[in-house]
């Protein structure tokens, strides 16, 4: 695979991480929940990025050979990007 389709699989697999929470009733993805709460679906969405962070950095180890250092910057533009991701299945959940 070439570094463009590992980036464009990689986004993928984010925007589909990002709408989750949105879109199952399960609490953490093992429970049954009857009703599931704003928060439960929040921690559910920050447990999310940070697994899709950790494959960002696994795969730039494996693609890239190094990892580049970051700072506090690249997180916090991660993490709203991350939440533009999750529009969709917000919008699904909580205003259609």
């Amino acid at each position: 695979m070439t570094t463009l389709s590992y980036q464009i699989v990689f986004l993928v697999v984010v925007g589909v991480l990002a709408n989750l929470p949105w879109l199952n009733q399960r609490c953490f993805f093992i429970l049954e929940c009857t009703k599931k709460s704003a928060w439960v679906r929040l921690a559910e969405w920050l447990m999310l990025y940070l697994v899709a962070g950790g494959l960002g950095y696994a795969l730039e180890q494996r693609v890239m050979g190094n990892v580049q250092a970051q700072d506090w910057e690249f997180y916090a533009v991660t993490i709203f990007l991350f939440a533009v991701f999750a529009v969709p299945g917000f919008i699904y959940r909580y205003i259609r």
